[in-house]
């Protein structure tokens, strides 16, 4: 056996090591970041002409960088929208990319695409989308929202040749995540944004179509709702919207990015009524349905419409649209060519714990919101802003200026505490600075909660 194999060998056990006993600690440490300079100065040149090493460099990981960062799924990060992805599909995403499968084409990835698309008809069914509705996945909501609003586009340019020539009109609200902001931009559209965080109503809505101009009224081909706001996991009316949609002949698109794994709790779902009559939808299993990063997903009332707008053409790839390679192509679904299967460590994941365990995961962490609005309720020196929309959960302390809000995050942070960060909330039309819980991990405490709000006295 040559020299080379026996240290491959050596380091793929000294990797397996590391990834048996990282997923076996349910609260490994908060790590700090440090700056540039300073990393540099703990690990020195790792990329020479001739190479340190894997020993080498995979002790510097374990030894300086991997505590330069944080892991998502620590149950004290209560941050931006964390992520909690289960033992099981941690240990798949491995496989999967151990395995090496492009996931573009069926006649490369048969049977990785295929355990997508079982996971991929659990998603669709918690929406109650139609026969015929079915989705992919993706990079993430970005690339799902992006994916979305192209095939709305290109939808619309198909039912007026005039539309080839106009700017694409889009309304949402500003609630809504950036990047609904961003794809517009990507897209050279044009965003109207209603002026709310809280709940977008229908009547709001309609209003705003009402008082467009003649022109701009023709330019509207798309309407983004959010199932979950980011900031505080506000449920727009979607039943209501969806009528508006239908009435006025306007693609309806859910951003569920964040909320839609609520979908899977009964204590909820009532919530979401009138998603199933949505033509798009996006839902990230990378947050709330215990997925690894990277891993949304867009789904379609519609598929064939999605297929007409991103179905890419060359003749390199015309052997995948033939007959003897037919079966389900994602390419043609979504805006990436080049995909690796992001689905499967879902699938083996729900395989192995069954529909009902990822119900009971995601109704901890509604009832971890309750648990904080209860505790803050009872504490002298904090106050609820609103009740918990979801997971999320946004509270004020008592007397606090914004900069106290930023300085108890860094000393929390820097401690190895939690990373819980604040945000910006409006009352009575003034933007305030607060604090603000995201719920996602199942195994954070009652316990770890006081230990936080207890360290804002």
């Amino acid at each position: 056996m040559h020299k080379i194999d026996i240290e491959l060998i050596e380091m793929t056990m000294d990797i397996m090591k590391y990834a048996i006993n990282r997923i076996s600690i349910s609260q490994p440490e908060i790590g700090v970041p440090k700056s540039a300079d300073d990393l540099k100065k703990l690990v020195g040149e790792t990329i020479t002409e001739k190479g340190i090493g894997g020993e080498v460099a995979f002790n510097l990981w374990k030894e300086h960088l991997v505590k330069a960062n944080v892991p998502v799924d620590h149950p004290m990060h209560l941050a931006f929208v964390p992520a909690s992805p289960t033992r099981a599909a941690i240990m798949f995403d491995l496989v999967t990319s151990a395995s090496s499968i492009h996931g573009a084409y069926w006649m490369e990835g048969a049977g990785g695409i295929f355990c997508e698309n079982e996971a991929m008809k659990w998603l669709v069914s918690l929406t109650g989308l139609p026969s015929g509705a079915f989705g992919v996945f993706t990079s993430g909501g970005t690339a799902a929202n992006l994916s979305a609003i192209v095939t709305a586009r290109e939808y619309w340019r198909s039912l007026n040749s005039e539309n080839q020539f106009k700017k694409g009109l889009i309304i949402t609200s500003i609630g809504a995540h950036s990047s609904v902001k961003s794809m517009a931009k990507v897209i050279d559209a044009d965003v109207l944004m209603v002026k709310t965080e809280e709940r977008l109503e229908s009547a709001e809505v309609q209003k705003v179509i009402n008082n467009l101009s003649e022109e701009d009224r023709t330019r509207l081909f798309a309407i983004v709702a959010t199932g979950g706001t980011t900031n505080a996991g506000i449920i727009d009316d979607l039943l209501g919207i969806a009528n508006i949609c239908e009435n006025e002949n306007i693609w309806f698109h859910v951003d569920a990015a964040y909320g839609g794994g609520a979908l899977a709790a009964k204590s909820v779902r009532h919530l979401f009524t009138g998603i199933e009559k949505a033509d798009s939808i996006t839902i990230d299993p990378h947050k709330w349905l215990f997925s690894p990063y990277d891993c949304g997903a867009v789904l379609y009332k519609n598929p064939e419409l999605a297929k007409q707008a991103h179905s890419q053409e060359g003749s390199y790839l015309d052997i995948f649209k033939d007959e003897g390679s037919n079966g389900f192509n994602p390419s043609d679904y979504q805006i990436q060519l080049t995909r690796r299967v992001r689905g499967l460590p879902l699938w083996f994941s729900l395989a192995m714990h069954g529909t009902n365990k990822y119900e009971e995961s995601v109704e901890r962490g509604i009832e971890l919101a309750q648990i904080a609005s209860k505790l803050i309720k009872n504490a002298n020196h904090l106050e609820l802003v609103r009740e918990p929309g979801l997971s999320c959960v946004l509270y004020r302390r008592i007397g606090w200026k914004p900069e106290d809000y930023t300085n108890w995050t860094f000393e929390n942070h820097r401690k190895g505490l939690a990373l819980v960060t604040p945000t910006k909330w409006e009352v009575d039309g003034t933007y305030e600075t607060i604090s603000r819980f995201c719920f996602i991990n199942p195994d954070t405490t009652e316990a770890d909660i006081e230990v936080i709000l207890d360290s804002m006295l």
